[in-house]
């Protein structure tokens, strides 16, 4: 992609996202996106056919990155590691004003469905290729972990992240442990 279109793409997310932090979704403008982003109002409809467009772009773009980041390691068969959490919790981290502003931002109620999906679908896969918890119902431990998963992020995150990302790992991981959800 030429690096123009690039930088421009940038600015009308980084200028949508500063503006989600300010009010809610619905009262957001193109004009108010354009202005902010220092661009011309025609050039965000280039590139997004409404705001609606525009933020179900942003939300795909950061949850392919959030979840590429949150993938276990290539060839393990471990549902997890702690490695592969604690980049999650990293990402996060570093990522902080868009989760932060995305979950609180009350226009945006589906970012946490299509989070959880996600969550999902990855762990229904993680649990074919580990064979953990055989004797267990997969529906109900896949939406068990998923809620529990996406529950403490968005609580971590909209509380301004209170511990550490290695703390929040160290607390989940525990709690995996006891309940025999990985293997020791």
């Amino acid at each position: 992609m030429d690096r123009r279109i690039q930088k421009t793409k940038d600015a009308i997310i980084d200028a949508f996202v500063g503006l989600m932090a300010e009010k809610d979704f619905e009262k957001i403008t193109i004009n108010e996106i354009a202005d902010r982003a220092n661009i011309n109002r025609g050039t965000v409809y280039l590139h997004y056919v409404d705001k609606y467009d525009l933020l179900e772009k942003c939300i795909d773009a950061h949850l392919v990155k959030l979840f590429k980041n949150c993938m276990p390691e290539v060839n393990t068969t471990d549902f997890s590691t702690k490695a592969s959490m604690v980049r999650t919790f990293e990402y996060l981290e570093q990522h902080a004003f868009f989760y932060s502003t995305i979950f609180k931002n009350k226009g945006v109620p589906a970012f946490r469905s299509r989070l959880n999906e996600m969550a999902i679908n990855n762990l229904r896969k993680q649990i074919d290729i580990s064979g953990i918890n055989q004797n267990m119902n997969k529906e109900v431990l896949v939406q068990f972990l998923a809620s529990a998963a996406v529950g403490s992020l968005e609580w971590w995150i909209t509380n301004s992240m209170p511990y550490p990302a290695k703390d929040m790992v160290e607390q989940i991981w525990t709690l995996l442990e006891r309940v025999q959800l990985i293997h020791q």
